[in-house]
């Protein structure tokens, strides 16, 4: 209940004083090329990376970004460039308890 309530404040403080809400929400922000890169930041870390996967871990759940040919351009602690043929970008949530 508590947890709900902080996120609705925290959508409502990021509409009213035009903050980003991906600042606000600690979402990941997601920028794509076409098919050959993505840029991903506001993550918690690499958890699993071939040139075929990446899979990032976020505050509530995972990214899994799928394709060929993954080369990893630029790391930093929170922002990931990878370069490839990107087919497939899918979040995965966090199962509640």
């Amino acid at each position: 209940m508590v947890k709900k309530w902080r996120q609705q404040m925290k959508r409502w403080m990021a509409e009213k004083l035009e903050l980003p809400a991906d600042i606000m929400m600690d979402l990941p922000r997601i920028t794509m090329v076409g098919q050959i890169h993505i840029y991903i930041e506001n993550h918690r870390g690499l958890l699993a990376f071939s040139d075929k996967e990446l899979r990032l871990l976020l505050r509530n759940g995972q990214l899994l970004v799928r394709g060929e040919q993954f080369v990893i351009k630029t790391i930093l602690p929170e922002e990931i460039l990878l370069e490839g043929k990107i087919s497939q970008v899918v979040y995965i949530e966090e199962e509640k308890r």
